[in-house]
């Protein structure tokens, strides 16, 4: 006895090529006019690079017809283009909580930073870091904000202090709070 497919299937495509004007707009028309839905993405521009990542929905041909385009769009963009199926997002137990981070830019920070949620078993779900300058001085600078899930065994005062002592041992100035609105 076969199992019938769920009607709604999941397809997680990446892009990356140059950037230039108009190229968000040639890589999503194609999927919206295959019948895709774009649920997720995060698209951006790193160095003189577009980057993006999509979560796709659609029936299992839906996204079999896209996956079998991609080649073709990959050639016409001049972009790379890799897609993978997936499953939809299960709801996890635990809170959302938003992790800020400023401080002087030196190598290791993000490695550092992931580490110590790793090291806990405390899922990063999102995480966004940037370098610019500091106004006025010039001083290289660092931010990363990340949103990380707490499982509900976690004594989340005890962790905030554990994190606020080992940002402190490092020289960043840092937030840990909860996700408003979750």
């Amino acid at each position: 006895m076969s199992q019938a497919q769920p009607t709604t299937q999941f397809l997680v495509i990446s892009a990356l090529g140059r950037d230039r004007p108009g190229i968000i707009n040639q890589l999503t028309q194609p999927i919206g006019d295959g019948g895709g839905n774009i649920l997720d993405s995060r698209m951006t521009i790193l160095g003189g690079e577009f980057a993006v990542l999509m979560l796709v929905e659609g029936s299992w041909d839906t996204l079999a017809k896209l996956e079998a385009m991609l080649p073709k769009l990959e050639e016409k963009l001049d972009l790379t283009l890799t897609a993978k199926r997936t499953e939809g997002r299960s709801a996890s137990e635990g809170l959302p909580y938003a992790v800020n981070v400023i401080a002087l830019d030196n190598p290791g920070i993000v490695s550092r930073l992931t580490g110590f949620f790793s090291a806990r078993n405390i899922n990063i779900q999102d995480l966004y870091t940037d370098s610019y300058r500091a106004p006025h001085t010039g001083t290289p600078m660092f931010s990363a904000n990340m949103t990380v899930h707490i499982p509900p065994d976690v004594h989340i005062a005890r962790l905030r202090d554990e994190f606020l002592d080992f940002c402190d041992s490092l020289n960043l100035d840092a937030v840990l709070e909860p996700v408003k609105g979750a």
